[in-house]
């Protein structure tokens, strides 16, 4: 018997509740509805709460909001590395620094997490076709699980996107839609297409569903260390869903009795050519002024105008995290840092991390003595233009090697 611990679709602004079926916004009040559970059913030890017969991210089936396993389109997303990144460690002078690398999914980046559990749940829902908005990430996960699940795709992406992504996209079959703009005009048409046909925008129509995907990073950084939160979580930020849904992630195996009642500090990073959520935190309050014209090679976090900010400026404050910019030329050299220390080659999203990590290691916002989850969440071979400027042009520093014999 396929116990269910789906409760309700909740109201993030006026508290309401409603049952959890084709519904993205609240009729009462049009704020975002996120999906709660019965906490109190849910097993409190390890050995039961995990989902025996799956090895992947679904294994946390309990607190995921699908109601069957028989519509469960799965690529086996996860667990990935929980990596000790001494050599950065040394670098930033941090006692204790780990790098979580979703670089390693099926489709080269975090969005696999977020995709299997929508795509799924659009399946139980009775949708004929899925899409997305999407800068990229989510173009090829949502593509590679509609061709899994076998159901058309439509996918609206700016035009200015960078070609791996397109090819990624294109190879498994999705329809791709270019709007000629920005990455909000491509989310407002994709919203438009939902309205009108029997489509699952992912990232729109069945939104309260495909966030809480993201959140399995967190259930698996806890396992990873032995079931305990480490003390901080750096993480990019684009739309703000993913650090609201890493909090989110924590309070509910605290909620479950999985993990000690203690909440990381969540801090977002974001570049400078598109930092809505940061300026807001940096002006103080919540309010996130949208951004018309992000100008940044950091082609996945350039949402202007993000559906998450406000709670993203909530979840960092709530947690006594921070925020943090860092230009073109910051995120380049946290690409190089990363790939020279560790071995791990990232794409632009996560050069941000990594030098907003070394900018607020050196602003004294991270203590030395904390433990540090660096979050990465997509490869560097999606966007190798990102480091192939003059001064990192490969055949521009090949030369002759005499090796000693």
């Amino acid at each position: 018997m396929e116990l269910n611990y789906l409760k309700a679709l909740r109201c993030r602004e006026c508290k309401a509740t409603y049952s959890p079926v084709r519904l993205s916004i609240c009729p009462k009040c049009l704020g975002p509805l996120e999906v709660e559970y019965e906490y109190d059913l849910i097993p409190g030890n390890p050995a039961e709460f995990l989902e025996k017969g799956f090895t992947d991210l679904w294994r946390y089936r309990k607190l995921l909001p699908i109601k069957e396993n028989s519509r469960i389109i799965s690529l086996h997303v996860g667990p990935s590395p929980l990596l000790e990144a001494h050599r950065l460690a040394e670098k930033l002078k941090l006692k204790r620094l780990y790098v979580k690398n979703d670089a390693v999914n099926p489709t080269g980046s975090f969005k696999d997490r977020p995709v299997t559990v929508a795509v799924s749940k659009a399946l139980e829902l009775g949708f004929k076709a899925v899409g997305c908005a999407s800068t990229g990430n989510l173009a090829a996960a949502t593509a590679a699980h509609a061709a899994k699940a076998q159901l058309p795709c439509y996918i609206f992406i700016p035009e200015n996107l960078e070609s791996n992504k397109i090819t990624q996209t294109f190879i498994f079959g999705a329809e791709i839609i270019t709007v000629k703009g920005t990455y909000d005009q491509a989310n407002r048409m994709a919203a438009e297409a939902a309205e009108r046909n029997n489509i699952a925008i992912l990232n729109v129509n069945i939104r309260s569903y495909y966030v809480e995907g993201s959140k399995t990073t967190s259930f698996e950084i806890c396992e990873q260390l032995g079931w305990r939160p480490p003390d901080h979580v750096v993480t990019p930020m684009a739309s703000g869903a993913l650090i609201c849904s890493l909090y989110k992630g924590f309070q509910e195996l605290v909620k479950a009795g999985l993990i000690e009642e203690k909440t990381p500090r969540l801090s977002g990073a974001q570049p400078a050519g598109c930092s809505p959520i940061v300026d807001a935190l940096k002006r103080g309050g919540d309010e996130v002024i949208p951004v018309e014209e992000p100008k940044t090679i950091a082609k996945s976090l350039a949402i202007g105008e993000p559906g998450d900010g406000v709670y993203a400026v909530r979840t960092i404050s709530q947690t006594g995290g921070c925020g943090e910019a860092v230009s073109d030329e910051e995120l380049v050299e946290g690409i190089r840092l990363l790939a020279k220390t560790e071995g791990i080659f990232t794409e632009p999203a996560g050069g941000v991390t990594v030098a907003a990590l070394k900018r607020m290691r050196e602003n004294g916002e991270i203590e030395k003595d904390e433990e540090v989850v660096c979050y990465i969440t997509g490869n560097g071979l999606k966007t190798p233009e990102a480091v192939a400027h003059p001064n990192l042009n490969v055949s521009n520093r090949l030369k002759a090697v005499h090796l000693p014999l």
